[in-house]
């Protein structure tokens, strides 16, 4: 497994998985703590979000070429959703570092296999209704990206002016790649303020970030040594203590990287920047107001389980497992029931839930995290 791959006929023989799955999810307290993340709920479709993210890139990556980043906590689980994927593939990062050292690790891995290495970094969180729309971009992307210097960004298209969401101006079309437009990216820009998001999505050259990048392993390399040299230096002394296979120099070594995204650190400054507009179907379930949004609802608009009674209650979000649930004259709240703890709050405040974990922190209530 770890020598390099001789090269193979087909581009796609060269693309490896990279699904980073190392966030605690804490919009989605109390159902979501940090042992039991939103990639490993299974709020849409039974499955967790994360097997979904390995299922979507089936047919095109082999489970053998799929990488996982997580940390410690979560690794165990999983290990056991995943027992085709090989273990030491499943990597739990011993601190979090933001998205620009996990990549640059991965780069490393993937580049040690195979020289010729094609990485698709996947964040492990988000619901895809097209999943084989999201196959034929990425598949394009990667055609694309083999070729050395070249970077690609899967951009969503914007169907409302986010404040939250980075964009992605687009210059002209480039080429074409089977039915995807390949543009050239004239620049990044970071969650704008709501007029400038206006301007943006009015204009339709704008395209929302949706953190999926594609390059080959040597060039995402080539471009952290160019404009990342410090954090560069220290990613190859790691890689060659052994990498991913050297716990001990990877808990010495990797914390004292730069807490920076790979957006800051290199997709701002680097040229030869291509972006391929999905339709996708994509959301990045970033409240619970989205998860209602995305769920099932019955006759008045009330997402809710089976253990529940409704009575003249309207748009509400209920999940409670252990708990019959009744509401009486209530609408467009979001109640959560668990064990230990109970949500409610109105759904438009619903992404404030963050704050609130962060109040548990302060308070010094960790059984709640």
């Amino acid at each position: 497994m770890g020598k390099a791959a001789k090269s193979r006929g087909s581009i796609l023989d060269h693309v490896y998985a990279v699904i980073m799955a190392g966030g605690s999810g804490t919009r989605f307290w109390p159902l979501s703590r940090r042992k039991t993340p939103k990639q490993l709920l299974g709020l849409f479709g039974g499955s967790t979000l994360l097997e979904q993210a390995v299922k979507r890139v089936e047919g095109l990556v082999p489970r053998e070429r799929i990488y996982i980043f997580t940390n410690d906590l979560v690794r165990p689980q999983i290990v056991r959703l995943f027992p085709d994927i090989p273990k030491r593939q499943i990597v739990a990062e011993p601190a979090q570092r933001n998205t620009a050292p996990t990549i640059g690790l991965a780069a490393h891995e993937v580049l040690k296999r195979d020289p010729e290495g094609i990485m698709a970094v996947l964040p492990a969180d988000h619901v895809i209704r097209k999943p084989r729309a999201f196959r034929n971009a990425l598949r394009a992307s990667c055609r694309w990206a083999a070729k050395e210097g070249r970077s690609v960004v899967l951009g969503i298209q914007p169907t409302r002016p986010e404040t939250g969401y980075g964009y992605i101006r687009l210059g002209g079309v480039e080429t074409r790649l089977a039915s995807e437009r390949i543009f050239r990216v004239e620049r990044f820009t970071e969650k704008p303020a709501l007029p400038i998001a206006r301007r943006y999505v009015a204009s339709k050259r704008y395209l929302w970030n949706a953190g999926m990048f594609i390059w080959r392993a040597s060039t995402l390399l080539d471009n952290l040594r160019r404009f990342q040299p410090g954090m560069a230096r220290d990613l190859e002394r790691i890689a060659a203590a052994g990498g991913i296979d050297n716990r001990r120099a990877l808990k010495r070594l990797f914390p004292k990287l730069e807490k920076i995204s790979i957006d800051y650190a290199l997709m701002e400054k680097i040229s030869e920047v291509y972006a391929v507009a999905a339709d996708i179907g994509w959301s990045d379930v970033g409240s619970w107001a989205v998860a209602y949004d995305l769920s099932t609802k019955d006759i008045e608009g009330n997402v809710r389980p089976a253990n529940s009674l409704c009575i003249d209650s309207k748009r509400n979000m209920i999940i409670a497992n252990r708990k019959y649930l009744v509401t009486i004259g209530v609408e467009d709240l979001v109640i959560v029931e668990t064990g230990d703890a109970l949500l409610v709050c109105a759904r438009e405040q619903s992404q404030k839930v963050g704050r609130a974990v962060q109040e548990l922190e302060r308070l010094g209530i960790h059984r709640l995290l």
